[in-house]
């Protein structure tokens, strides 16, 4: 296991000195603690809102005082961005107010026996939007309470909205909708100010976050067809997050949709998304080249679509949208050639039918509960951005252990299994590793910090322990041998077929190809903010992450181009 980078304790009351404070009033807490906030930041007074804060707390901003998706973590990080943004005109927090609604009213929750806090909610205002934020409060020996953490979120801009509800189009479109929508898709008198490379589900929701926020925008896939990129994996795949986490923006699953969506079904639904939302597509398309502008921060982009038509667009913004998987990963491995069976990366398996009766070696092992039926998504998408990845990793330390131990239905070693530990033994004795993650805390990091390592256990943890799938480890593979694979210890597997569960590459490869060496040497590993060039973008994450940050990235181009945000604004 990982040594942990950020080994720094929890605010437990033990540490704090104080016993409990079940008795106190949330409402007054938070009440007490959010006015001296205002006063001193209409003060410019730094000083008095680090003073507000634990000496290690955190501060988490998304795009509200940074332009940018930022952690600072330290009261001195902290002070640091408040002499930086506190007294910019433009970035000031103004009209700080405690929300009280339901679900959102401050509130004293006891995260362990030794680990309470206060949480709240309050909206606010900058020049350029509204926000909002959400503070974690501990308690101190002299009945004060400081925050742990703070989240600062803008939610829209006050002169661009989201052209939704009562802003939505509202006049009749009598015989000319279809002509219009027509020449929209087709962009035949004008070019995108965005375009958006990948028409899976990140890319649909950055294009209509853009859309109604009046961004003109180009969505282009290689695949035939909107979705295929879920179509076309094996037939058997269904996701194992919940329709509740999985819901896409402005346009929700109907009630009857099943808990867990099988793959082709969810293809359909994000064709018919791109369709009902009227997002422009071009599918079945090549990119020939493309080039960047530095002078006039434009990238010229050439297109082959089908009938070998060529269109050159000229963009101020490439999004990539071309999710974690970039280009199979597989471990080159002598003697190929003499394999008489067949061998491919996982992407490329769809289904077992073909191989019945065969012999398969797979090579490799690797694939919330705000998030519930009648609780507002928007709110759950807050409180689970809300605290700090490294607050989240703290948590999950003490989390994958205890629960571990106290029930029936838990994630652990990277697998949810019902009986964890007697599922973790029978494992153990088949020679399948197992361990709690990196750092000890499951799976979290393995997704921000390697994109995978864990896979999700629908079953097939109990056939390799009853032995119906056998395990071969702790040897290396050599070569391929005529019938199999050989290895490092001088045993044979066996195999018709051989499937590399051996992960991906870079998800910037793709970017390196079409944009090239220069670009790519300037590329840092921002993804929905800055990456580091001028009009290069990437979105990637699961529906839920793509759900909620695709409005970040949206606005950040939009500010780019109503002049209201600087490439300045965004260093600190």
């Amino acid at each position: 296991m990982a040594t942990d980078p950020f080994p720094q304790q929890l605010p437990t009351l033990d540490q704090l000195g104080i016993t409990d404070p079940s008795n106190v009033s949330p409402a007054e807490v938070a009440t007490e603690w959010l006015n001296a906030f205002s006063a001193a930041i209409t003060q410019i007074d730094a000083g008095a809102v680090v003073d507000l804060f634990l000496e290690d707390g955190f501060w988490k901003d998304v795009i509200a005082l940074t332009w940018d998706l930022r952690t600072f973590e330290g009261t001195k990080d902290i002070k640091k961005l408040l002499d930086a943004r506190l007294a910019a005109t433009d970035l000031h927090l103004r009209e700080i107010r405690l929300l009280e609604e339901p679900l959102q009213e401050p509130a004293l929750q006891k995260m362990f026996p030794d680990l309470t806090w206060v949480r709240f909610c309050f909206r606010f205002t900058t020049k350029h939007g509204k926000g909002t934020g959400v503070v974690y409060l501990v308690p101190f020996p002299d009945s004060k309470w400081k925050a742990y953490s703070l989240l600062t979120c803008l939610d829209s801009l006050t002169e661009f909205p989201e052209k939704v509800g009562p802003l939505r189009h509202n006049k009749a479109d009598h015989g000319t909708w279809e002509e219009n929508r027509c020449q929209e898709v087709e962009f035949s008198t004008n070019d995108p100010t965005v375009l958006v490379i990948g028409a899976g589900h990140s890319g649909l929701e950055i294009a209509v976050r853009l859309k109604y926020i009046c961004v003109p925008t180009l969505i282009i896939d290689k695949k035939p067809r909107v979705g295929d990129n879920w179509r076309d994996r094996y037939n058997a795949l269904c996701l194992q997050d919940t329709a509740w986490y999985n819901q896409t923006p402005y346009m929700h699953y109907p009630p009857t949709w099943p808990v867990f969506t099988p793959a082709r079904k969810l293809a359909d639904w994000l064709e018919g998304y791109a369709k009902f939302l009227e997002l422009n597509v071009w599918t079945a398309l090549t990119i020939k080249k493309s080039l960047w502008d530095d002078t006039t921060k434009t990238w010229t982009v050439e297109v082959i679509r089908e009938g070998n038509v060529t269109r050159t667009l000229a963009v101020k913004h490439l999004v990539f949208a071309t999710g974690l998987d970039a280009r199979p990963k597989v471990p080159d491995i002598p003697g190929k050639a003499n394999f008489k069976g067949s061998a491919m990366h996982s992407t490329q398996f769809t289904s077992a039918a073909n191989y019945i009766g065969k012999k398969a070696v797979v090579v490799g092992a690797c694939n919330s509960v705000t998030y519930r039926d009648g609780f507002p998504l928007e709110l759950a998408d807050t409180y689970s951005t809300s605290l700090p990845n490294a607050v989240l990793r703290r948590l999950n330390q003490r989390i994958v252990y205890a629960v571990a131990e106290t029930t029936d239905n838990f994630l652990y070693a990277f697998i949810i299994v019902k009986n964890c530990w007697e599922t973790l033994d029978g494992l153990a004795k088949v020679g399948f590793k197992t361990n709690l993650g990196l750092y000890g805390t499951g799976t979290l990091p393995l997704f921000y910090e390697r994109g995978g390592g864990y896979y999700i256990d629908t079953g097939t943890s109990q056939h390799i322990i009853n032995g119906d799938i056998k395990l071969k480890s702790g040897s290396a593979i050599e070569c391929f041998a005529e019938n199999g694979l050989r290895f490092a210890d001088g045993t044979e597997l066996h195999a018709d077929i051989i499937i590399f569960a051996t992960g991906s590459g870079d998800p910037r490869d793709p970017m390196r190809e079409i944009c090239g060496d220069e670009v790519a040497s300037k590329v840092n590993e921002g993804v929905w903010r800055h990456c580091g060039h001028d009009g290069l973008w990437f979105g990637m994450g699961d529906l839920a992450i793509s759900r909620f940050h695709s409005i970040h990235l949206a606005m950040q181009i939009k500010a780019i181009e109503e002049g209201i945000l600087n490439k300045a604004d965004i260093a600190i």
